[in-house]
């Protein structure tokens, strides 16, 4: 018998007991659906937290005080007061170096008529908009003139704006910060990450609520991507003979590139993948042992006609391929539903979470071998069951 016949018999075989084939392909549709979905999730997520970490600016560079210990990275704003005002001036001097903006931060109740939150409050300089790549939703942001004034000027992010309940109409209107009036001049754009922050001048933030030169990151734009290297090298040097250390001696300061960010978040979720897809192939390994258990059974109901057909001369392999195309179909019937129900399952996930659909074809391709592969490794046993009856021994069978 060839595969043109084989196939057709096959789904009329199973086509007889719909049933017990729909729930012995459920352990593979629920394994494949899990695959995709979850390495879907992981790819989606992935591709998030990368769009964020360049979000947060063009050739960044992300100078934070306190030594990087830990091989990961450091937040902003380290207990060592290692960075300071001096240092970003002698930085911005720096050759490759764009924009220098400094930041120091604290935690401060604002106050917008009944409305208040508790948020980040960073002092910055005018810089820091184009250096972290932001955008103004509605009003402008701190310029160089109210900078160089000392005014009493904010911006809020999208977050603390919603929080307090203000609008377009909110620029120009007076908020309470920390028991300092504040007047808002602009709200930015959602970025996705840091928006729950109000930013205002360096100089007032160091009048009203920290008062010394000591800073608690730095973050440099460099001219060029291919400057971020040479750069980074430059200005650690820089550091180190700013602040006396010696060679070999661990630095007080930690520089971070995107490059770096987006290599950790990439270990990290590459890692989750495969444990992910791990977790979702039990699945399909009880889903195999189902489709294995089931064609034992069908061998055992089918043995007087394994008996006859095998006297009007059916060979071995014959009947062989006969019961592993079945195992096959199964299996591959199961592995395209679980791929529908899977991309079904990512397009709903990721539209909740806000990256929409990401689906590798690559996946979809080891989805459906992953399956066949099922059909085979659990189907050649029964098949070779079949194949290796007693014609005279299956033609007695009750």
């Amino acid at each position: 018998m060839n595969w043109a016949e084989l196939v057709p018999l096959a789904f009329s075989r199973l086509a007889a007991a719909r049933l017990r084939a729909l729930l012995t392909m459920l352990g593979v549709i629920i394994g494949v659906a899990s695959i995709v979905a979850l390495v879907s999730v992981a790819q989606g997520a992935t591709s998030g937290i990368t769009n964020l970490i360049e979000g947060l600016g063009t050739n960044l560079l992300s100078i934070s005080p306190g030594a990087n210990t830990s091989g990961f990275v450091r937040g902003a704003g380290g207990s060592a007061d290692t960075l300071t005002t001096d240092d970003a001036e002698a930085i911005a001097q720096v050759e490759g170096v764009a924009q220098v903006a400094p930041q120091v931060s604290t935690m401060a109740v604002v106050v917008a008529g009944s409305a208040n939150t508790t948020t980040t409050v960073s002092g910055i300089t005018p810089a820091f908009m184009p250096v972290r790549a932001y955008e103004v939703w509605r009003g402008s942001f701190i310029s160089a003139a109210e900078y160089a004034a000392g005014l009493r000027v904010a911006v809020l992010g999208s977050t603390t704006a919603d929080d307090l309940h203000l609008g377009a109409s909110a620029v120009g209107s007076d908020i309470n910060v920390g028991g300092v009036p504040f007047r808002v001049v602009g709200i930015l754009q959602p970025k996705g990450i840091l928006d729950d922050q109000v930013y205002i001048p360096l100089p007032a933030m160091r009048d009203h609520f920290v008062a010394g030169h000591s800073l608690q990151s730095l973050s440099v734009s460099t001219e060029h991507a291919d400057q971020i290297p040479l750069t980074k090298f430059r200005i650690t040097e820089l550091l180190r003979r700013r602040h006396g250390i010696a060679q070999g001696d661990a630095a007080d300061f930690t520089i971070i590139d995107q490059a770096q960010l987006l290599s950790a978040f990439g270990t990290i979720t590459g890692l989750l993948s495969l444990l992910l897809a791990g977790i979702a192939s039990i699945s399909l390994l009880v889903g195999g042992i189902g489709i294995m258990n089931i064609m034992l059974v069908s061998v055992r109901e089918r043995t007087r006609e394994i008996g006859i057909r095998k006297a009007v001369g059916a060979r071995g392999r014959d009947i062989m391929a006969q019961f592993l195309v079945e195992a096959l179909v199964l299996s591959l019937a199961g592995g395209i539903l679980g791929i529908v129900f899977g991309v079904a399952a990512s397009a709903l996930i990721g539209t909740l979470a806000g990256w929409g659909l990401s689906i590798s074809p690559t996946t979809v391709v080891l989805a459906v071998g992953f399956s066949l592969a099922v059909g085979v490794i659990f189907g050649v046993w029964p098949a070779r069951q079949a194949a290796r009856l007693d014609p005279i021994t299956a033609l007695r069978y009750e």
